[in-house]
């Protein structure tokens, strides 16, 4: 298994899990942004948000970051982030979401 998702996932890497259910699970970002950085992936392989076509799986997603987010205090706000391929940013061919808060974010993009 190379994805390295999945390999946390699967428990042959470390990760700091905050919150877990069924289908997905969420766990701190190993290079934070903010004071709180969780990603939520779904546990089965899903390269990114554009091949996703499960709308139970979509919906746990978001269940799951809106859980992270009340866990984590995020009552003032949050940003939820998806980048997704090559031009949307995406690191890991893992589909998944940051939850990020704690301070007050500034624009997404420069301007």
């Amino acid at each position: 298994m190379s994805c390295v998702f999945c390999r946390i996932v699967a428990g042959e890497l470390p990760a700091e899990r905050v919150f877990e259910s069924e289908r997905v699970l969420a766990f701190r970002d190993i290079r934070p942004a903010a004071p709180v950085h969780v990603l939520v992936v779904p546990k089965a392989h899903v390269e990114s948000l554009f091949e996703l076509d499960d709308r139970e799986l979509a919906g746990e997603l978001l269940l799951g970051a809106a859980e992270v987010a009340r866990l984590q205090g995020l009552d003032r706000g949050f940003r939820l982030i998806a980048n997704t391929r090559h031009d949307g940013g995406q690191e890991v061919g893992h589909i998944h979401l940051h939850v990020v808060g704690g301070r007050r974010l500034g624009p997404m993009l420069a301007r």
